[in-house]
């Protein structure tokens, strides 16, 4: 039986805030959320993400409107290892599982329940689709994750560096100078 949630949390890195309602049930996640931002400009974002077993990225679907107009994207992930962009193939992405959308905590869930990263110790490096906010281009991006203890992972891509907290559930508390819950139900 899927456990769902609404999560809310100010966004500093965007100076907004962002909601997200999830169901998580076995080894999926699926989840929809609202994003406002100001900074590099105001803009609000929703959007819908669908995984499979094992936490593996199927669908993720943004609409974005800032003052040039609205945006959409169609991320997909064929579940043999090939991404497409609004049905055009993207072979940078090509091997990865996850998908992150820029400046959204919820994205950083799945890598982390896959292995478990809250829980136990380990490192792993991944190559995700990255989805820049509010532009929506879609690069390739190498990340690594590691436990540092109950509930902590550091969080490393380029010169960017982070340690998250997550609750229980593979969910972000706290990711500083990105986002910090402020709800939770």
């Amino acid at each position: 039986m899927p456990t769902s949630r609404v999560i809310t949390w100010e966004v500093p890195g965007s100076k907004g805030i962002e909601t997200a309602w999830t169901e998580l049930g076995g080894d999926a996640l699926r989840g929809r959320g609202r994003a406002v931002g100001t900074d590099p400009e105001p803009y609000w974002i929703s959007y819908e993400l669908d995984t499979v077993d094992g936490f593996v990225t199927r669908r993720l679907h943004v609409t974005a409107e800032c003052a040039d107009g609205v945006r959409t994207l169609d991320l997909r992930h064929d579940g043999a290892g090939r991404w497409t962009v609004n049905g055009e193939h993207l072979p940078e992405a090509d091997g990865a599982l996850d998908c992150d959308l820029g400046l959204c905590p919820l994205t950083n869930t799945m890598p982390v329940l896959r292995h478990g990263l809250h829980r136990a110790p380990g490192e792993r490096e991944f190559l995700m689709a990255w989805v820049s906010v509010p532009e929506l281009t879609v690069v390739a991006s190498r990340q690594t994750y590691t436990h540092l203890g109950a509930g902590r992972v550091r969080f490393v891509s380029g010169d960017f560096r982070s340690d998250i907290e997550f609750d229980d559930d593979g969910f972000v508390v706290d990711y500083p100078g990105l986002a910090g819950r402020i709800a939770s139900a």
